[in-house]
């Protein structure tokens, strides 16, 4: 199963040399992982090494040979982590749509046109303060792509538009990581339990700030002149007015920032929030539009703007949280648990240590596998078990780590995945001038969050 898993990595890793979707490669291995389990459970079982089997049969004391075994994986096991994966996949799916449509809209051109400097020291501080926020709300991935798309109107020459979509990448890597819907992987601490919404925000938002705002001091320092901007006609012209603009940006915004206080009102998982809110945004757009021209829309009404959405994007994420489900149910990462707390027994250690491989892999199988290896303990856990409850520092911690670490490589994160194909951003051009700013603003948010807590 492990060198399945790690076959299935090095395809998504060498997605563009080899020309195949990584999300292809992430069904497969998601797929044989737990084809595999099933054929080598028996032993698996006998060796003891699958705490949730022990846990398993404990509760059902008369389960005992292949019948037991296959009840266990398909009837359990799968069920119980596909409910898992499909709360994320939904709360996905929905926000993806609702940025989708505000983007279709040209609600965003409402926060971009009133950015009229050129000067590219306070450009650099306006662009990665409204990434840093915007990525809070409507995630990190989504805020790079809306951004990126904006330096291209504010920014002519090449190379200099690279430098800024780095900055982005850091940014929005930065805002996501504080909030519990920036990122995938805080989104899925925050359904997880892990964590909750004030505390996320109370604990994780200073560092990350400081993780941003290092590299610009130092830009502020080393980076001259001004930028000059390119003649673009704006595509949508004629599409939409200022008050359906203005209407779309509030309504997808809105609903976005509804859904913390949808799961805190009803106890009901987020991802239902996310619907509710996509359902009052599509029918809103088919009022407005349902006496309009058909070619406005066929561009504008929520039906069409679907077919837009990313969709190998959740089938990716479907892929490899599936194949981490199975290693989790089988037991290597538990093993893995018990490895890193052998030779590190550091929550800081390990935390910085998953933040690090986040710039190599990606960062949501890391934080999968670590929610796969350490339980949420119980309000009555002390000393070093104390870390792991809700809202614990391993927790808070962790969604700084695997959600900022990942800037240190182009390839790190989702965001940065994104600029590189937007911009066709060179992996050696990124490693040289912007890796090691990465890693300054890195280091810096995690020495304050040690200052915070850590003492």
């Amino acid at each position: 199963m492990v060198v399945v898993f790690v076959l299935g990595y090095v395809a998504i890793a060498l997605e563009h040399p080899l020309k195949v979707d990584k999300a292809a490669s992430a069904l497969i291995i998601g797929t044989l992982c737990w084809v595999l389990y099933i054929f080598g459970a028996e032993g698996i079982f006998s060796a003891g090494l699958s705490p949730a089997w022990e846990a398993f049969t404990a509760s059902h004391p008369e389960a005992h040979g292949i019948h037991a075994i296959r009840e266990f994986i398909v009837d359990h096991e799968i069920l119980h982590h596909i409910g898992e994966i499909g709360e994320i996949l939904f709360f996905l799916l929905g926000a993806m749509t609702i940025v989708e449509v505000v983007d279709q809209h040209e609600g965003f051109k409402i926060i971009t046109d009133k950015i009229k400097t050129t000067n590219k020291v306070k450009l650099l501080w306006i662009i990665s303060f409204l990434t840093f926020f915007l990525s809070a709300v409507l995630d990190n991935l989504t805020t790079t792509i809306v951004l990126v798309a904006l330096l291209r109107k504010l920014i002519d020459d090449k190379q200099t538009r690279w430098f800024f979509a780095s900055m982005v990448v850091l940014a929005a890597n930065a805002g996501g990581a504080w909030s519990p819907i920036g990122d995938v992987t805080t989104i899925m601490l925050w359904i997880g339990g892990q964590v909750t919404t004030l505390k996320i925000i109370e604990g994780v938002f200073l560092p990350s700030i400081v993780c941003m705002t290092i590299p610009l001091i130092i830009l502020s320092f080393t980076m001259k002149g001004n930028v000059t901007r390119p003649q673009v006609k704006e595509t949508g012209e004629g599409f939409t007015t200022p008050e359906v603009r203005l209407t779309f940006l509030i309504l997808g915004v809105g609903g976005l920032l509804f859904v913390p206080v949808f799961k805190t009102l009803t106890h009901l998982p987020p991802f239902m929030g996310m619907l509710l809110a996509l359902g009052i945004v599509w029918v809103v757009g088919e009022i407005i539009h349902r006496n309009k021209p058909r070619e406005i829309k066929d561009r504008l009404k929520v039906i069409n703007i679907l077919r837009r959405v990313d969709v190998p994007t959740v089938l990716f994420f479907l892929g490899i949280l599936s194949a981490v489900a199975a290693l989790q149910s089988a037991g290597q990462l538990h093993l893995l648990a018990q490895f890193l707390d052998e030779k590190l027994h550091n929550i800081y250690l390990i935390d910085m240590a998953i933040g690090v491989l986040s710039s190599v892999v990606d960062n949501v199988p890391l934080v999968a596998g670590a929610m796969g290896m350490y339980p949420i303990a119980g309000p009555e856990a002390t000393g070093y078990l104390s870390n792991f409850t809700q809202d614990g520092l391993f927790w808070e911690f962790l969604a700084y780590t695997a959600g900022t670490g990942g800037s240190m490589l182009i390839i790190g994160s989702a965001a940065g995945v994104a600029a590189m194909g937007l911009e066709k951003i060179d992996f050696i051009w990124y490693l040289k001038r912007i890796s090691l700013l990465a890693l300054t603003g890195y280091l810096a948010g995690g020495a304050v969050y040690f200052l915070m807590f850590g003492l």
